[in-house]
C-alpha cells in the first residue's frame, strides 16, 4: 500500500503520518491509491457504518455534567485573560460613569418638564 504524504514530511524512516495528529486536533482518514483512483480505508465512523451496510444509527447518552462543567473551566479561563483595572481606574471610571449618567437625567429631566409646559400652555387644562 501507498502512504499518504503530506507537505512538509521528510522522507525519515520511521515517520508514518496516519501515527500523527494535525494541528488543529483532526486526523484524517487514511487515504491510499488503487490504481488511478484514491480509496479511503474508512477512517470516519459514517464510513464504517457505510462500507459495514448498518443503516441503524446508535445515539451516545448525553453527558450533561460534563458540558456543564466545561462550559465553567471555559469561563475561569476566559476571566484569566481580561485585564482588570487598577483600584484607582475603577474609582475613576466609576466616578465618570455616575457624573454621566447624573447629567444625562436632568438633561432628561428638563426637556420632559419644559415640553410638559409647553402642550399644558398650548392646549390647556
Amino acid at each position: 500500500m501507498a502512504e499518504r504524504k503530506r507537505p512538509g514530511d521528510d522522507d525519515a524512516a520511521g515517520d508514518r503520518p496516519e501515527d500523527e495528529a494535525y494541528a488543529d486536533g483532526d486526523v484524517q482518514d487514511d487515504v491510499v491509491e488503487v490504481g488511478d483512483e484514491p480509496v479511503s480505508r474508512g477512517g470516519d465512523k459514517a464510513d464504517r457504518e457505510a462500507d459495514s451496510g448498518s443503516t441503524k444509527t446508535t445515539k451516545e447518552p448525553r453527558r450533561g455534567g460534563n458540558r456543564i462543567g466545561g462550559f465553567f473551566r471555559e469561563v475561569v479561563s476566559e476571566l484569566r485573560k481580561v485585564i482588570w483595572p487598577t483600584r484607582k481606574e475603577l474609582l475613576t471610571y466609576t466616578a465618570v460613569v455616575i457624573v454621566f449618567v447624573t447629567v444625562m437625567t436632568t438633561i432628561v429631566a428638563l426637556l420632559d418638564f419644559g415640553f410638559g409646559k409647553a402642550i399644558l400652555a398650548t392646549f390647556g387644562n
